[in-house]
């Protein structure tokens, strides 16, 4: 799978954009803030319909434009057509000239992983951030997920509206409830068992690029631990005083250990960076093995700031990528890719919202 072309309309910093682009590793090279990430974003955006930046639509607008559009051609065993539209007012989104109606017939047309700084959050930040690392990789190799978590997040909607309300309808209330159980249920159960089946991958790339012999555990913890309807039912004088739903999956949180000590608050910075990275080569072991062919790694900037030992845990997820006929994309503000991957790079030059091959 590849990406062989990209259209980008007043998208970010770019007024039009029309790029090809082959297998293998393609590095886009220029001085900070002139465009390079937005690639990358808008490579992401087709293939998650969001932002690995944590924005919205609005912030993609290119400043005076009334939306942005962002187009893509996928080759694997075919070629699917990407187009994507969106304002504040109209969203369009289109495979091979057909509208979809549904997520989940989209998901997994494109496949991407991304390294970037935002990565940190997923140990420093709060556990929203680490629930849809395991959302995204169980909707993207788990038939089913995605709707069922879907369901999960209209029924919640819908209870903390209710909730919200001068005066609650206890009747519509058990209503969305019964909802919410049946498929939080399932969203658990999903959860526990892929956890200790990524966990080994998270483990052993961890323990490639330690500078010492840390031990690293994750465990799933949800945040009910018996029966959710029961648990839902004790905290019912909670979630009338603070007007929104308590316990359930959207509460979980995925725990990591390092040293059997919490991450977030007892590691270095530098153990830190490992673990995030470990997460993300992962996630893109994961995919590559549910599917037989590498993801799209997107590599935003990251190899500068990583030390030798860091930066040389890319390098077997990059020739594995290669080998296969994958596709990478690199954002460099200078020359700084591990030299010893030994590959052939094509280089572009990207200066104030233009994208060129570069020339010597």
């Amino acid at each position: 799978m590849h990406l062989s072309r990209l259209k980008l309309r007043d998208f970010r910093n770019y007024v039009r954009l029309d790029a090809e682009f082959g297998p293998g590793c393609h590095v886009l090279l220029g001085n900070n803030a002139q465009g390079k990430t937005n690639i990358l974003e808008a490579i992401y955006l087709l293939a998650t319909l969001r932002s690995f930046r944590g924005c919205g639509g609005a912030q993609m607008i290119r400043q005076g434009a009334k939306g942005y559009f962002v187009g893509g051609s996928v080759e694997g065993q075919g070629v699917s057509e990407i187009k994507a539209y969106w304002s504040p007012k109209e969203r369009k989104l289109s495979l091979n000239e057909r509208p979809i109606r549904k997520l989940a017939d989209y998901f997994g047309v494109l496949r991407a992983v991304v390294f970037c700084s935002e990565d940190l959050a997923l140990v420093k930040g709060p556990a929203q951030g680490r629930r849809r690392f395991l959302d995204l990789l169980l909707a993207q190799t788990l038939p089913g997920y995605l709707p069922l978590l879907m369901r999960y997040t209209k029924a919640l909607r819908s209870r903390n509206a209710l909730l919200k309300q001068p005066v609650v309808d206890l009747v519509e209330l058990d209503g969305f409830s019964q909802e919410l159980v049946s498929a939080g249920e399932s969203l658990i159960t999903a959860r526990q068992d892929f956890v200790p089946a990524l966990a080994p991958r998270v483990q052993s790339a961890f323990r490639r690029i330690a500078v010492e012999s840390d031990e690293l555990a994750l465990h799933y913890q949800p945040s009910v631990t018996g029966d959710f309807a029961v648990a839902l039912s004790q905290s019912r004088a909670r979630e009338r005083a603070l007007k929104t739903t308590v316990v359930g999956p959207h509460r979980d949180d995925l725990t990591l250990l390092v040293n059997d000590r919490a991450a977030a608050p007892y590691t270095s910075e530098g153990q830190k960076r490992t673990l995030a990275i470990a997460l993300k080569l992962a996630q893109a072991e994961h995919l590559a093995a549910v599917y037989g062919t590498p993801p799209l790694l997107l590599i935003d900037d990251v190899m500068g700031e990583l030390d030798n030992r860091r930066r040389s845990a890319f390098v077997p997820l990059l020739q594995q990528s290669f080998r296969a006929g994958g596709q990478v994309f690199m954002t460099c503000t200078e020359e700084n890719w591990p030299r010893q991957l030994g590959c052939e790079l094509r280089r572009w030059k990207v200066d104030t919202g233009q994208l060129a091959p570069w020339s010597e």
